[in-house]
């Protein structure tokens, strides 16, 4: 169920503009600035990352930056990057023996909490026959069943290993089957290191404010064309510019990776016009969405059906995952019933493909995306009301289990907006949170995710958390 804040389009719950958006009377406003008040408290005593320390150090010594990933880093944050040692539920360990209510959820996997027992118990089953056959295995068809009678653009699936790797074979797939190369992506969206996709990027890109990466020819980006998100004119125009050139749009349907940002109204509805109007397809990078906003996605949620789709994350149960699907008249382009090639050693993994099995029961349970958007919707009705109560200006939104929160006053509609946030005083409130063990996502253009595991107890003192940092910074 959606909801919204005023002074931010959103999908779900608070924040942007959006069709299926449930309005917030304005005394509850998303955006705020009133005087602060600050009270000054002592640090906890007890909270300490000296090991963390000792062995990102050591670490940064083996691996570019210390860490596989640049976020983990805390670049855009400051402070002591965490060493994790275990999870469980809806919350982290380090290896210090700090705990924390964890909103990144492994960046969107653990839906239903991590380390979920009978997701454990299948995996220890499958185990037993072994961890990677290299051939099909009868798990395939199972997931791929699911996902088909779940979101609705999907006739036949692809699973892979990765979102990126997933964005790397639509793309394939679209040029191939329109017989086009040029394709629109929106600044802000992250699709994955592939180097047609490393063009005003977000994620880590814009996490730690990257232009563009070295590395990548020209001629590699050439045929990507950028437009900001949620403005359907500069879209139009690129396609007057471009006639029968474009053979696909790519975008989140709802942003993910320049923080969290949903469609206005009519946005996705007058994408997938345009897409119909000049013979071009309509791909919804679901990796994050998928699963999340509801059973069907994205697409679902808003009832814009694309032409093709591309998965990750919450399909693998936190094992390493991707898919891509759509069309049948498409997907049988792919090798080998068709001539565009892809393959994948480790693909349809009989682990990933268990985990995914697992998880997406659990997530056809009554009540499930009922329970997500009502404990997303308490904890960003929560801090935006600690942001009012302690001065700051701030707004955000959430749809279902995923959220987000700009120190800016709004609304924010795009990756330009986003990029107004006071991004210093996130990373003093990020750190603060740290101390009252709160792990949420270290960058201030990233989305964040809640779980089944999450507790109203977890989400109150979360909230309480929030105003006492709110009231230092």
């Amino acid at each position: 169920m959606a909801a919204s804040i005023n002074g931010v389009g959103v999908g779900v719950g608070l924040g942007l503009s959006c069709s299926k958006a449930k309005a917030i009377p304005s005394s509850r406003s998303s955006c705020f600035r009133v005087k602060m008040t600050v009270s000054v408290e002592d640090k906890k005593k007890n909270y300490t990352l000296q090991k963390s320390e000792e062995a990102f150090n050591a670490a940064k010594n083996l691996m570019p930056g210390g860490v596989n990933s640049p976020v983990r880093a805390f670049k855009s944050v400051g402070g002591q990057p965490i060493v994790f040692d275990s999870v469980k539920g809806a919350h982290m360990w380090d290896i210090d023996g700090n705990e924390y209510i964890d909103y990144v959820g492994s960046w969107g996997p653990a839906i239903i909490g991590h380390a979920d027992d009978k997701v454990l118990a299948a995996l220890a089953e499958t185990m037993k026959k072994g961890t990677s056959f290299g051939a099909p295995c009868l798990l395939e068809n199972v997931l791929a069943e699911m996902v088909i009678s779940a979101v609705p653009s999907i006739e036949m699936v692809r699973f892979v290993n990765s979102g990126t790797e997933a964005c790397m074979g639509v793309l394939r797939l679209a040029r191939a089957f329109t017989g086009r190369e040029k394709i629109i992506k929106f600044e802000g969206c992250y699709h994955g290191h592939a180097d047609p996709f490393l063009v005003k990027a977000g994620s880590g890109v814009a996490t730690l404010g990257l232009p563009d990466s070295p590395g990548v020819p020209k001629a590699a980006t050439y045929e990507t064309l950028t437009a900001p998100y949620n403005d359907i004119s500069a879209v139009e125009n690129i396609f007057n510019s471009n006639k029968g050139e474009l053979a696909a749009i790519i975008l989140e349907p709802v942003v993910g990776n320049a923080g969290f940002i949903p469609p206005t109204p009519d946005f996705l509805e007058a994408i997938r016009r345009l897409t119909k109007e000049n013979g071009a397809l309509l791909i919804f990078d679901e990796v994050m969405t998928g699963f999340r906003l509801a059973y069907g996605g994205a697409q679902e949620y808003f009832g814009i059906t694309p032409d093709l789709t591309t998965l990750g994350k919450i399909i693998g149960g936190g094992l390493p995952v991707g898919a891509y699907g759509g069309r049948r008249e498409i997907m049988e382009m792919v090798a080998p019933a068709g001539p565009m090639y892809q393959a994948g050693t480790l693909s349809g993994n009989p682990l990933a493909m268990t985990a995914g099995i697992e998880t997406l029961k659990r997530l056809k349970e009554p009540g499930t995306y009922e329970y997500l958007d009502k404990i997303t919707g308490e904890l960003v009705q929560g801090i935006l009301d600690a942001g009012k109560k302690t001065g700051h200006a701030i707004c955000g939104g959430y749809i279902s289990g995923m959220f987000g929160f700009f120190f800016t006053e709004g609304p924010v509609y795009n990756f330009e907006d986003a990029k107004k946030s006071d991004t210093a005083k996130f990373g003093r409130f990020y750190r603060g949170m740290l101390e009252e063990g709160v792990y949420l996502a270290p960058s201030q253009f990233e989305a964040g995710f809640t779980s089944l595991a999450h507790s109203s107890e977890d989400i109150q003192k979360t909230i309480a958390a929030a105003e006492r940092v709110l009231s230092k910074i």
